[in-house]
């Protein structure tokens, strides 16, 4: 007995001895593992990649940018049911173990054991905690040293976190798929709701995914998602968190994935879009604007938007139709026996919907047959319906081949000539024929106090073209830039009512270049003329001559206020806007006419704020006083302090608006009548009709137009501002303003309103003939004889002419340079 006592007894000592080796030796690894281990308190600062939201004025959203498409949710702000079905499918003991599941432990064991050799992947036993630290703080790898360092790590997350805590960081970083990190990113891209909409099926499929995103492809793997999907619900069930009708009914819908698109996804805002993408990256930085998870609320007018892209694509297909020719065909393809597959091959222009790619299967006299371009579905495949329909030759006359209008449909389509038709609004189930038109051009609408552009458009389609011509293309203003001028004129000494010689002028241009002679359009002269109706009819010769009169470098400084030209060279074919300059620049400077003249600033952003809501970038930069005020102690209300530079006179503002409304009354562009309120204006167009515009303002708006070719050609003879450009600012005011009422403009304090002859600029006594209300400054009364400016050489000398010399005062259309 006392053999046996003793054998124990030495048996339990050797084992104490070897357990405490054994424990020193793991204390030592432990230790040792612990030096490497990663420090887990960097998890307090956790800052993924966020991606940046782009919205309009009203909220819409208008783009998302990121690297990682992630969305940052507090756990506060996730629904409980989809906290419920995480912990359901990957880790229900989460509340109540310390960082590790023995049970978890166990069965994966078991399980190991049983596949032992059958080359499966083991199944996991790591809790959320453990996901936690493998996902932040380790790498992927199976291995038994890093599942040791996860163990370490959770216990200590769990002793460092609260449960919540770990559960906010595991639903914003997971991976779901389909380009989508974290829960509120995932619900968005997948179903195109957020979290708080998410239906219980939805929910379940979105807690399967993390599993393995690929092997649970709603459209590869359809079946193992859904099996993966009810598996999650079952789970919910089996842990109460739904009942079991609940469960059943969420089992029996399938799984209904609307992929969340890139890009843009307001429509027609394309251009406006990517000029907002281009100035944040500008400010912040590309890693900011991809990753910083910024909340940038545009300026955009969605309607307004709408209203200026139909109005500029409408102009430019009706140019196109007026003065085009048949471009071709888009593409060619053979057609088999079934021609949709290769149609469908051949990408169509995105952003405009209406127009869609089709292919001439049958070509007669009369008319063609087309196969229009069957779509693709959500899940990529194509779609095996086909579309056929005929498209007649009436509808395509302006598809001139070699300048002649087409006899029969075939003079312009052959089988297989792939082509845009949009289908017939008069007759559905018909087809028109469509082109893009090579001619392009861009519009801008500005709130004209403030410098917010409500809407812009930089071309015909982005997805064709993202060249901007409202921001990136510089051309030639032509007559557009002289209301500058003039109102240089006012501010230093003329009147609306002051004449100037409208004669031939020669002017040496220094040794080489010979001489100049300036050209009215329509190369007549029309002798003693008005500042006004240099304006009106737009008369080139006394633009010149007043230019001169006053010195370039006068010209040149008022153009560098109004933000036209940064540096503009002195010389005095620059008076008839031979320099280049934006569309966006020239709306902003008919913007500070409008205004009164004060100078604003163009924006696209009101206001940016970074991922936790503080706001770190604001267009207003006007001060307010008394806003800071946290309750009301009789105080007055607030004001805003207007610190802006004030450029331009307000009376000089109002005379020279009083000056364009008659280009639009009497002038260049009376086809701008039709907006039925007051507008003021003015056209452009530019040596051998390259370049037409049309700015103009009402009190409210500000709206430039401007079309040419990429590439400056002429666009043929009668091309002008008033005939191309003005109609479509014409178009887009009438709709952007129809809800509205006509408001007149504001005439300042101190301005005198005198009855003069519009063509002599003589007072006029009440119910004169072509009497008209012209503003005058204090102490500058129209003259009762002609003073003529006429410049015979660099000096301006004033001529009196009697009063029949009203005779000679100009009459006629004018011109545009």
């Amino acid at each position: 007995m006392k053999f046996l006592v003793k054998f124990f007894g030495y048996l339990f000592g050797v084992g104490a001895a070897l357990a405490l080796l054994i424990a020193a030796g793991v204390w030592m690894y432990l230790q040792h593992l612990d030096e490497s281990l990663p420090d887990y308190t960097a998890l307090k600062n956790y800052e993924p990649p966020v991606m940046t939201r782009v919205h309009a004025a009203d909220g819409s959203l208008m783009a998302e940018y990121a690297t990682q498409r992630r969305m940052f949710l507090p756990i506060q702000a996730i629904p409980e049911r989809v906290k419920q079905a995480f912990i359901a499918a990957e880790d229900k003991n989460f509340y109540s173990h310390i960082g590790v599941d023995p049970e978890g432990i166990a069965r994966a064991a078991v399980r190991f054991i049983q596949n032992y050799g059958s080359g499966r992947r083991p199944e996991g036993a790591s809790t959320i905690t453990q996901q936690v630290a493998k996902n932040f703080l380790l790498t992927n790898d199976l291995s038994i040293v890093r599942k040791i360092k996860e163990a370490i790590l959770s216990l200590r997350i769990e002793q460092a976190y609260t449960k919540d805590e770990i559960l906010e960081l595991y639903v914003n970083e997971i991976y779901f798929g389909l380009g989508a990190h974290g829960i509120a990113a995932a619900a968005l891209i997948y179903f195109d709701k957020s979290v708080h909409e998410l239906t219980l099926d939805e929910v379940a499929y979105l807690a399967a995914l993390p599993k393995a995103p690929n092997n649970y492809h709603p459209f590869r793997h359809t079946e193992r998602a859904i099996a993966r999907r009810n598996y999650v619900i079952d789970r919910m069930v089996a842990d109460g968190y739904v009942s079991v009708e609940e469960g059943q009914e969420a089992k029996e819908k399938p799984i209904t994935v609307k992929p969340r698109e890139t890009g843009s996804r307001l429509f027609a805002a394309e251009y406006f879009t990517e000029e907002v993408r281009r100035e944040v990256a500008d400010i912040f930085g590309d890693k900011r604007l991809y990753e910083g998870g910024l909340s940038v609320r545009s300026t955009l007018d969605p309607e307004l938007q709408k209203m200026a892209r139909e109005s500029l694509m409408e102009g430019l297909i009706n140019f196109d139709h007026k003065r085009g020719s048949w471009n071709g065909p888009v593409d060619r393809i053979t057609i088999g026996a079934d021609w949709g597959i290769d149609l469908a091959k051949i990408e169509a222009l995105s952003d405009i919907p209406e127009w869609k790619l089709a292919v001439i299967l049958e070509s007669g006299s009369d008319q063609a047959k087309i196969g229009v371009q069957p779509d693709t579905l959500v899940s990529g495949k194509l779609s095996d319906e086909r579309t056929t329909g005929p498209l007649f030759l009436e509808t395509m006359k302006w598809a001139r081949v070699n300048g002649r209008a087409p006899g029969s449909v075939s003079d312009v389509l052959a089988p297989g000539d792939v082509v845009y038709v949009q289908e017939s609004q008069v007759a559905p189930g018909t087809f028109e024929l469509r082109q893009i038109p090579k001619v392009s051009g861009a519009i801008v609408a500005m709130d004209p106090y403030t410098g917010r552009v409500l809407a812009l458009v930089g071309g015909f389609s982005f997805a064709q073209s993202e060249f901007n011509r409202a921001t990136q293309a510089y051309r030639q203003p032509g007559s557009s830039f002289k209301p500058f001028l003039y109102a240089a004129a006012l501010d230093n000494g003329y009147t609306p009512s002051s004449v100037v010689m409208d004669a031939p002028l020669e002017i040496s241009q220094g040794p080489g270049l010979g001489t100049w002679r300036p050209q009215n359009y329509g190369g007549k002269f029309y002798g003693p003329s008005t500042l006004r109706t240099g304006i009106e009819l737009s008369r080139n010769v006394m633009t010149v001559r007043l230019a001169q009169d006053m010195g370039m470098p006068l010209v040149a400084e008022y153009s560098k206020r109004f933000g036209i030209y940064d540096n503009m060279l002195p010389v005095l074919s620059m008076s008839l806007g031979a320099g280049e300059t934006t569309v966006l620049r020239m709306t902003t400077a008919y913007a500070t006419i409008a205004n009164g003249g004060r100078k604003v600033r163009p924006t696209l952003i009101d206001r940016i704020q970074d991922r936790y809501g503080r706001t770190i970038y604001k267009h207003d930069s006007r001060i307010c006083d008394g806003c800071t005020q946290d309750v009301w102690e009789d105080q007055g209300e607030p004001t805003l302090i207007d610190d802006r530079e004030q450029v331009l006179d307000p009376m000089t503002a109002y005379q020279i608006t009083s000056m364009m409304e008659g280009v639009v009354q009497r002038g260049t562009a009376t086809s701008v009548r039709a907006v039925g309120r007051p507008v003021a204006g003015k056209t452009g167009t530019t040596n051998d009709e390259k370049d037409a515009w049309f700015m103009g303002f009402t009190p409210d708006l500000a709206v430039g137009v401007f079309v040419g070719y990429d590439n400056p050609k002429p666009m043929g003879r009668g091309a002008t501002g008033g005939q191309v450009a003005a109609p479509i600012f014409t178009d887009f005011v009438k709709k952007a303003l129809a809800d509205k009422p006509p408001v007149e403009f504001r005439v300042p304090r101190g301005l005198q309103l005198i009855a003069i002859n519009r063509r002599t600029g003589l007072r006029a006594a009440p119910g004169t003939p072509g009497a008209i209300l012209e503003a005058f400054k204090p102490g500058m009364a129209p003259n009762d004889s002609y003073a003529i400016i006429d410049f015979q050489s660099s000096l301006g000398v004033s001529h009196a002419v009697s009063p029949e010399a009203q005779d000679a005062v100009t009459q006629g259309t004018g011109g545009l340079y």
